[in-house]
């Protein structure tokens, strides 16, 4: 018999669910509350303010791209392959459940969040910057150059998951990380 998902957990996945689609701006704990079946009371009781969901929120998509991440370099040490694995991540948010990346769209209100959140969105873009630019490094090239096409990459796709957003073409997203991983390669 599988474990039921706790309070807590259900709040925080409605809750992505609902951010990865409209915002973070665009739900109100009534909102979750009647998403999970439980009133704004108990929701304040796990996460006391919208602030605390929405750091939370930012902590566990973090860490769950972090282990992608990791299982990616254990899978393969080739670049190319590398980076296209990470595009897929990217790319089945948008097939499987018609969402954006969390900490995109948190990014795209960025001067309207509490700066904690603010704090864990900026935290998983330099992680992720990091990790390619790593991909990317090539021993005759400056570490400059990696860093600069990171920056590239990770922004066409996260430009490529918006402009794909507005016709749900999950073909048209892929057609550019095809592109963008040419590009930065």
């Amino acid at each position: 018999m599988q474990e039921q998902p706790s309070t807590s957990d259900r709040v925080v996945e409605a809750a992505t669910s609902v951010v990865q689609t409209r915002g973070y701006n665009g739900f109100s704990y009534a909102d979750i509350a009647d998403m999970v079946g439980i009133r704004t009371s108990s929701l304040h009781h796990h996460f006391p303010a919208k602030g605390d969901l929405g750091r939370e929120l930012a902590i566990r998509y973090r860490r769950a791209f972090g282990e992608a991440l990791a299982d990616i370099e254990s899978e393969t040490d080739d670049r190319i392959a590398r980076l296209q694995r990470y595009a897929e991540l990217y790319a089945r948010q948008l097939s499987e459940h018609g969402r954006m990346c969390l900490c995109g769209m948190l990014a795209a209100e960025y001067a309207t969040l509490p700066a904690p959140v603010q704090d864990e969105v900026r935290g998983f873009f330099d992680e992720q910057r990091a990790w390619l630019a790593r991909v990317l490094a090539e021993e005759r090239r400056p570490a400059t150059d990696a860093r600069r096409r990171a920056d590239v990459f990770l922004a066409g796709l996260e430009g490529a998951l918006l402009v794909a957003r507005t016709d749900g073409s999950t073909a048209r997203f892929k057609r550019t990380a095809r592109a963008l991983v040419d590009t930065v390669a």
